[in-house]
């Protein structure tokens, strides 16, 4: 199995699953990162507001780290699911 391959998502109902739960991660992780981001940028029109300000930019980029971070981790579990098929088939080439 090759890491980051998009047929992985599709090899089997449960690698199918996975994917989907990932993706739903991924999306909110989106959603969190940008909401804070906005709340962050509207935040700076008011001086007295520029610590909470900041630390909506430094929460939100932390959201933007773990996108990657689920990407990595969706395809390290579908390498720990196993793909005995296609190691099989390596062998026998």
């Amino acid at each position: 199995m090759t890491l980051f391959d998009s047929r992985n998502r599709s090899k089997s109902p449960r690698h199918e699953r996975i994917y989907a739960l990932y993706e739903i991660a991924h999306t909110c992780v989106d959603f969190l990162a940008a909401i804070l981001f906005v709340v962050g940028s509207a935040l700076f029109f008011w001086q007295s507001l520029y610590i909470p300000a900041t630390w909506c930019f430094l929460i939100g980029s932390l959201f933007f780290l773990a996108k990657p971070a689920l990407r990595l981790a969706r395809e390290l579990q579908y390498l720990a699911m196993g793909d005995y098929d296609d190691l099989a088939e390596r062998l026998n080439r």
